[in-house]
């Protein structure tokens, strides 16, 4: 008898892949965060090596090999046991994967939406519509002349990558310590900018 079979299976309290995602960063199924935290910083660090060509040849050979060497065990142990069960990735191969008209639609629209405002934004910074947000904007990009000194992209991809699976867990158990600091802080810098 499975005495877990009668408790049910607790739900996630977000819905959809938003729900799952925030579920992942604040590793609420351990082996599940793990295996993604672990696989994105292999492909990162394996990036940093090698090639993107040479990365994505060597995980589609990497997959290629393992489902060639499931068919082959799949066919000999049928063979051996004389059934006839069929192809192994049968589920698999009949399975509907294709984009309808309406998600292509709603992603191309959304796409064309983040473009758009992009391109405005991007030509009201330049052509200083409103002086304050260009001098921002410049002061960003002079900042991050000196990341981009520092750090390539790659390396920042992995810094932020870390942080994701990191500081949601870290704030959410030091909360009431972390939200005291930056209450100070904020405090602190009230305090010099409204001399």
């Amino acid at each position: 008898m499975q005495a877990t079979a009668d408790v049910p299976k607790k739900e996630s309290s977000w819905t959809g892949w938003k729900g799952q995602a925030i579920d992942l960063l604040y590793w609420r199924n351990v082996k599940q965060s793990g295996a993604v935290f672990s696989s994105v910083l292999l492909l990162l660090f394996s990036l940093t090596q090698f090639s993107v060509v040479s990365v994505g040849a060597y995980l589609a050979l990497a997959a290629l090999s393992a489902t060639i060497s499931f068919r082959i065990y799949k066919s000999v142990l049928q063979a051996v046991q004389k059934t006839d069960e069929g192809h192994p990735f049968k589920s698999y191969l009949e399975m509907e994967i294709a984009l309808s008209q309406d998600q292509i639609s709603k992603y191309a629209d959304k796409i064309l939406l983040y473009t758009n405002t992009c391109m405005r934004e991007l030509r009201r910074l330049f052509l200083v519509q409103d002086l304050v947000d260009s001098l921002k904007f410049a002061v960003l990009m002079w900042l991050l002349t000196y990341v981009g000194a520092l750090f390539n992209g790659l390396t920042l991809l992995i810094l932020a990558v870390v942080s994701m699976f990191t500081m949601p867990v870290v704030y959410e158990k030091h909360q009431a310590q972390i939200d005291q600091y930056v209450g100070l802080i904020r405090t602190q810098v009230n305090s010099v900018v409204g001399k």
